[in-house]
């Protein structure tokens, strides 16, 4: 199963509240900040299946989800798309101009690959999809 569009994106909290969901909603992009619907301590594997019920992607770049093996359940489970931040380190403004500038990419990943999905973007602006229609793939498909 693939999403419908025009895609929902839903900010982590590992994003903040601020300048990605700002630059993605300058970019005229439904978006959704982890705080205006959930509590701060809200475990992921909790907000994980709301987010796959509700049909919106997830941007993150909580690393946790992909190897903590009851986050990586949950992932699956509640049938989400899951696009991580290969790196965390990047500043607020930097992170938003990867996920600005990689948008065409995300967009075409969401529309190739079925449900549940989970990719890592890096600031290189390639997209390595980890997991698509529910498989983990060895080796990783990466998209430029």
């Amino acid at each position: 199963m693939k999403l419908r569009e025009p895609f929902t994106y839903f900010i982590d909290r590992s994003l903040g509240r601020g300048l990605v969901v700002e630059a993605l909603r300058a970019a005229k992009l439904d978006v959704h900040a982890h705080d205006d619907h959930f509590a701060q301590n809200t475990p992921d594997a909790e907000w994980l299946v709301e987010i796959g019920r509700r049909g919106w992607v997830v941007l993150t770049k909580d690393k946790n989800i992909r190897v903590n093996a009851l986050e990586r359940l949950a992932l699956v489970r509640a049938n989400v798309a899951c696009i991580m931040l290969g790196r965390g380190d990047l500043t607020a403004p930097a992170m938003a101009q990867v996920f600005v500038d990689a948008l065409p990419l995300i967009r075409r990943v969401l529309r190739r690959f079925g449900l549940p999905l989970a990719a890592s973007l890096s600031s290189g602006k390639s997209l390595r999809v980890l997991l698509a229609d529910g498989e983990w793939l060895k080796p990783p498909k990466e998209l430029k």
